[in-house]
């Protein structure tokens, strides 16, 4: 068994390790909070996030199947309480409830 000052000294260097891994992205994201760029990027990302996963979501959805009905209405009541709302998590649990309700009672197996 290790003597207690190697325990001790381990214990010290995890500590020491942890800490610098949680402070260091706090370190890294101080200068570039004051960069055009991260403004720039922080102010258009959004947008195109939610565009990414619009054709991510909808990119296997056969258009001439009936099935296509569902993503397709859950997405107009996704769209519908956000424009409607303006809120986002509004617009994702409605229309997550909306998918999950048509999926299970128009195309339940």
């Amino acid at each position: 068994m290790p003597d207690a000052r190697y325990l001790i000294l381990a214990a010290v260097v995890a500590a020491g390790v942890t800490w610098a891994l949680r402070a260091l992205p706090f370190a890294v994201l101080a200068p570039l909070r004051a960069s055009a760029t991260v403004r720039y990027l922080g102010a258009r990302m959004p947008a195109g996030v939610m565009v990414i996963l619009f054709v991510y979501c909808l990119r296997d959805v056969p258009l001439h199947r009936s099935q296509s009905a569902v993503p397709l209405a859950a997405l107009a009541v996704t769209v519908g309480l956000h424009l409607w709302r303006r809120n986002a998590l509004l617009s994702i649990i409605g229309g997550t409830a909306a998918s999950v309700m048509l999926a299970s009672t128009l195309f339940a197996h």
